[in-house]
């Protein structure tokens, strides 16, 4: 029951931009209506953060990505799959209340 609440939560997230600094982004329409793989909703860029070429590593055909000192891996279904406009690897995590994370969406940049 716990999950399907919690799937629910996700769908119902809207992009949030709370002082305003991306407004006038050219970048903002496009981050705004990203969509992972498995249909979920990314938001902005206001909620995903930019990962370090360290901080992220394919393998296999499977992503993995570190965050707070911690590696996760990445669901296929979090997977964005059209070309990135940004050039930056990007994930959208979710902390729930109890300090698990999962990835709603991630996005590999070029690993320059």
């Amino acid at each position: 029951m716990l999950g399907v609440g919690a799937a629910l939560l996700i769908g119902n997230v809207k992009a949030r931009d709370v002082d305003g600094r991306y407004a006038n982004s050219p970048l903002k329409g496009w981050f705004d209506n990203l969509k992972s793989k498995g249909g979920a909703p990314c938001c902005s860029d206001a909620d995903g953060s930019a990962v370090s070429d360290v901080d992220w590593e394919a393998k296999g055909g499977r992503y993995r990505v570190r965050i707070d000192g911690r590696w996760y891996d990445v669901p296929e279904e979090a997977l964005i799959t059209e070309p990135n406009r940004a050039g930056r690897t990007m994930v959208w995590p979710v902390t729930y209340q109890d300090g698990s994370i999962h990835i709603r969406c991630f996005m590999p940049g070029s690993m320059t």
